[in-house]
């Protein structure tokens, strides 16, 4: 191949780093207007009174909004948030009004002048203690909400979700176990941590045209979302998505753009932009979900699981939102990549007084292969077993069924032992996995194998648009947004090598406008290169098919005697009879002026098929198309005497299928790493015990930082996916995945104590040696 599997650079590089780039905040207008956000001090309260007089009152300020103005319920599959909070508020810095104004600078003045008459309500600070029979109901009217598919709640409690999985014959699973264990893990809600911070500009015209360009993932789901809550006509709704500066699955959930068109409305349908501080946006948007959880295992002597039982308690906040879909995502791959015949697994989603929970890179897989992964290591420790060789002896393969019961074979699965395989020369795995440095240092390893289906909505589409220039190039327009993952690029490199052109003749459109671009379900679940990318080569064989059939009426040769290669289509036989793209993509023009043929656009769709919904009851069916696997380790050097540690090499082998993009598919991976490792070691909300957050910026709420990063390596097995482009298979989240787990499983044997709450700060694995915890 002459341009896939190459590290072509990103198409949009120049943009970015000139300054050029163009996200939702630098988007303005004449006539555009500012909104500010007023939000809760509160966890749980009720509202008793807004005074909004004093910031009406300020010359400039147009308008002030609060949830009594627009009492509706919003939600993806469960209609259970308010765009602005009203009656109770439900989680601290839940919007209780926007102030819309001339400037920003006014709009945060106006909002300070704003008194809010909160009265206090008892606050659930964890999902145990949600689900205690007397603990306070969030939602009330839980019963009473409407439901759109993948959310069964259960009124009357704080559970917005359940998922059950039941597979097998768990009292013979229990029976042929000779060895079991068990393990309780935790850890808090936190953010995304998106480079971005969110933005939203929205404009309500009176003929009902709403305008939205915003920081978004799902740019085409916006469309439905405003027809099915404020009754909009969807071919009047336009949504503009620029590139976006970090989602991580945070952006995939709708928030600013609700409230900016509330405020639109208000303001006369003059535009209105909401960008959020960093504050906001670490405490008021969809943050990562929490986890309390139990996991039990058995296997034989030798190392044979025989039986797993799992309770995912989900802290999903103050609303529904899109955790109660990662709570499914999370139960029917909760074995982990290991052959499993007799599972039970009860996941639930909780409400709580914290921030509600949105995806997360992973999407439930980082948080179930936490809890998974450290007890495979319990187990490996009471058996005696190496731990990498335990999940040798159980790697799934070919043959095989999910936790879903959903068949697997070489095609959607991939290779886990290769991927074993070749892990550990790269992380010197014959070193064994403690060694004494000196008399206060050791060094330790940790493992963690992965799997994870790019599970989409079944009605999942995507769509591609070819064009060609007069000088024979190519434009490509496709609705998956550019979240700095490299999509672009990767889209680029398959219309080049199916049109066996240099890529530099292949220009991106970068943006999305939902107007002009073809429809993408989201950019979210690592599927954009497996479904875009067919959509790409769809449209790039149409554009083929045209080209050839103007040639075949200019060269008097049948098509199926045509091939094309460098920018010309040529008679097979005699290569030396050709005609240049240039020349035919807009039919072709004799020099005595007459014209043949037909412009030229290739059209591209693909469409997900084979899915089903999972069984309530049992969780049988096919959530997914494949599944990507991979295996993980993480080396780390440890300070006995104060429990510090340095973070000293991070491995991740992913079977990606087909790497397409070289160069990209690493730096995906990690990044991954990265942000899997930063997310372990010290990322979490730090709630005071009115469920206050008290570490709502970047000062004190810490990601890894340079200097802190440990020496990285990514590297990749290529079992192809039959229908994925080329081969390939997603992989975009999958080097996030692993890294808690394998980091607590190197610091517990570090520490001579087993360390099962996020995040691993020195403190935690103190207070986990002295007891403390």
């Amino acid at each position: 191949m002459e341009t896939v599997g190459k590290a072509v650079p990103r198409v949009e590089s120049r943009e970015k780093v000139s300054g050029l780039a163009r996200y939702a905040n630098d988007c303005q207008s004449p006539d555009q207007l500012h909104g500010w956000l007023v939000t809760s001090p509160y966890a749980h309260a009720r509202i008793v009174a807004i005074d909004c007089a004093a910031a009406r009152a300020l010359s400039g300020v147009h308008a002030v909004v609060t949830g009594e103005d627009y009492p509706v319920l919003t939600g993806n599959f469960l209609a259970d948030r308010p765009p602005i909070a009203f009656g109770k508020v439900r989680y601290f810095g839940e919007p209780v009004a926007v102030v819309v104004a001339e400037t920003e600078r006014l709009a945060k003045h106006a909002a300070s002048l704003i008194r809010l008459e909160l009265e206090p309500l008892p606050v659930v600070r964890s999902p145990s203690e949600a689900l205690k029979p007397d603990a306070p109901l969030i939602h009330e009217e839980l019963g009473a909400y409407r439901t759109f598919g993948g959310a069964l709640p259960v009124p009357g409690t704080n559970i917005c979700n359940r998922v059950r999985i039941r597979k097998g014959d768990m009292e013979a699973g229990w029976a042929a176990s000779e060895v079991t264990v068990e393990g309780s893990y935790a850890f808090n809600t936190s953010d995304h941590a998106a480079m971005e911070p969110r933005c939203s500009i929205v404009e309500a015209m009176p003929d009902g045209t709403i305008e939205v360009t915003t920081s978004t993932q799902d740019p085409f789901i916006l469309k439905r979302l405003f027809n099915r809550f404020f009754g909009a006509d969807q071919a009047k709704v336009i949504v503009r998505a620029p590139l976006v500066g970090g989602g991580f699955g945070g952006k995939g959930s709708v928030f600013l753009e609700y409230v900016a068109y509330l405020a639109s409305l208000a303001s006369g349908g003059r535009p209105v932009k909401i960008n959020n501080t960093r504050e906001t946006d670490i405490v008021s948007a969809p943050c990562h979900i929490g986890l309390e959880a139990r996991v039990k295992l058995g296997a034989t002597r030798d190392g044979k699981l025989t039986a797993a039982e799992f309770t995912l308690l989900f802290d999903n906040g103050g609303y529904a939102d899109n955790g109660t879909i990662v709570v499914q995502s999370a139960a029917v791959d909760c074995t982990g990549p290991y052959r499993i015949d007799n599972v039970h697994c009860d996941a639930l989603a909780v409400y709580t007084n914290h921030p509600y929970a949105t995806a997360f890179r992973g999407f439930g897989h980082l948080e179930n292969h936490f809890c998974i992964e450290r007890t495979m290591d319990l187990l490996a420790k009471k058996l005696g077993l190496d731990p990498l060789e335990l999940r040798a002896r159980n790697a799934i393969l070919p043959g095989d069924t999910t936790p879903t019961q959903a068949p697997l074979n070489r095609s959607n699965l991939g290779d886990l032992p290769a991927c074993i395989a070749k892990l550990k020369p790269l992380i010197r795995w014959d070193e064994g996995d403690r060694v004494a440095v000196d008399r206060d240092r050791i060094r330790a390893k940790g493992y963690a194998c992965i799997w994870k289906t790019s599970g989409t909505e079944i009605d999942t589409g995507s769509g591609a648009f070819v064009t060609f220039n007069h000088d024979g190039s190519m434009n490509l327009s496709v609705g998956a947004v550019e979240l700095g993952q490299g999509n672009r690029t990767v889209m680029a490199q398959l219309l080049a090598e199916r049109m066996r052109v240099p890529v530099d003749r292949v220009h991106v459109m970068l943006a999305v406008d939902t107007q002009v671009t073809p429809e993408h379900w989201k950019t979210v679940a690592s599927c954009s290169t497996m479904n875009v990318g067919r959509a790409v080569l769809d449209a790039a064989d149409d554009a083929a098919g045209q080209l050839k059939r103007n040639a075949s009426l200019v060269l008097g040769v049948p098509e199926g005697e045509l091939d094309y290669d460098g920018g010309f289509v040529f008679v097979r036989a005699d290569p030396d009879k050709k005609l240049s793209f240039a020349s035919l993509m807009s039919g072709y023009m004799d020099a005595n002026g007459s014209a043949i043929g037909e412009p030229v656009l290739g059209r591209g769709r693909f469409r997900v098929h084979g899915l089903t919904t999972i069984d309530p009851e049992t969780g049988k069916g096919v959530p997914g198309e494949q599944w990507t696997v991979g295996a993980e380790a993480v080396e780390v050097e440890f300070d006995t005497r104060d429990c510090t540690y340095r973070l000293l090499k991070a491995v991740s082998v992913i079977d990606a299928g087909k790497v397409i993009n070289e160069g990209t598919a690493r730096g995906q991976v990690t990044g991954g790493m990265s942000m899997g490792l930063s997310f372990a070691s010290r990322e979490s909300f730090q709630y005071d015990p009115n469920g206050v957050v008290l570490n709502p910026q970047l000062r004190a709420y810490k990601v890894i930082r340079y200097g802190e990063t440990p020496e990285y390596v990514a590297a990749f097995v290529e079992t192809p996916y039959a229908d994925g482009p080329y081969g390939a298979r997603g992989i975009s989240e999958h080097g996030t995945i692993g890294m808690p787990a394998a980091l607590a499983n190197a610091l517990s044997v570090a520490a001579g104590v087993e360390l099962n709450r996020l995040p691993l700060t020195p403190e935690t694995i103190w207070r986990c040696a002295a007891g403390k915890d």
